[in-house]
């Protein structure tokens, strides 16, 4: 979502909302920003609500699908950035930790994998957020389309995890903590070599983003890249600790052997479960 010198004649058709702004690009807390914020806002509300209050086979059948969508389209939209009339090497290789996220997201909500889970809460509610408070957006080719796939992208990447966490109750443990810390620095160490070999800016890992943004806060490179990495830590740990000490206090086993997750009635749905598959006569109680 480049500004490529396209004439206004060739993306206009939007309309006046989508098209704000010279050649497309959308200002910070315009019109089309403070929507897509009011539209998180209560989608968020209302999909924890959902996940909480519904059939629970139910809601774990729709977020499927809903992932093998999100997987399909993330699929599409990268082979779109590859096309000759999309190509640009700053920016169509899926090495934004948001283009991640792209991909990372749905493998969660299909698989429920807790390392999947644990990456996308961590990434999506600040990497993620990032760009959703401060978007750095410039249409490059076809304005309602880039428009539409940027906020399915990033809207997504913080309705899923709060699904999953707040709705679900996935809760991340420290050891998911310090997995999708170590995640993050190989995602970088991928990122700055490719930054390297082709001059681009993958990560806003070598130079801040020309937009305005957080990272205007943290200083000038590389100076901000260390401060970075402490104010992520820090608050990483501040979304981890809530969980932690109410699971604690509750007794809650962490989900598989690697202990990267915690889910409260895990155990007891999974009894409730063998007990159905076994007979009146016999019961299986099962903790994780």
């Amino acid at each position: 979502m480049r500004d490529s010198g396209i004439s206004r004649q060739l993306l206009a058709g939007p309309g006046p909302v989508l098209a704000e702004g010279t050649l497309g690009h959308m200002p910070a807390y315009g019109a089309a920003h403070l929507s897509m914020l009011v539209l998180l806002v209560v989608a968020a509300a209302a999909l924890v609500r959902w996940a909480r209050d519904s059939d629970r086979d139910r809601v774990e059948r729709r977020l499927r699908v809903t992932g093998w969508a999100l997987l399909a389209n993330s699929v599409l939209w990268t082979l779109w950035g590859f096309m000759p009339w999309a190509w640009n090497l700053d920016e169509s290789l899926p090495l934004h930790y948001s283009d991640a996220l792209r991909f990372l997201l749905p493998i969660a909500l299909i698989t429920r994998v807790p390392w999947a889970i644990v990456v996308s809460w961590f990434w999506g509610l600040t990497l993620n957020l990032q760009s959703v408070l401060t978007p750095d957006v410039n249409y490059f080719v076809w304005i309602p389309l880039e428009f539409v796939e940027y906020w399915i992208a990033h809207l997504s990447g913080v309705l899923g995890p709060v699904v999953l966490v707040w709705g679900l109750r996935f809760h991340p443990t420290w050891r998911g903590f310090g997995l999708a810390f170590a995640v993050t620095a190989g995602w970088a160490a991928i990122a700055v070599t490719a930054n390297a070999l082709t001059g681009a800016n993958y990560g806003y890992l070598n130079r801040a983003p020309e937009g305005a943004s957080i990272l205007d806060l943290l200083g000038p490179w590389p100076q901000y890249l260390l401060l970075e990495a402490l104010l992520i830590a820090a608050v990483w740990a501040l979304m981890t600790l809530p969980w932690v000490l109410l699971d604690r206090r509750a007794g809650t086993p962490a989900l598989g052997r690697a202990s990267l997750m915690r889910r409260p009635g895990a155990a007891q749905a999974s009894s409730s479960t063998s007990a159905s598959r076994s007979g009146p006569s016999e019961v299986v109680i099962t903790r994780r």
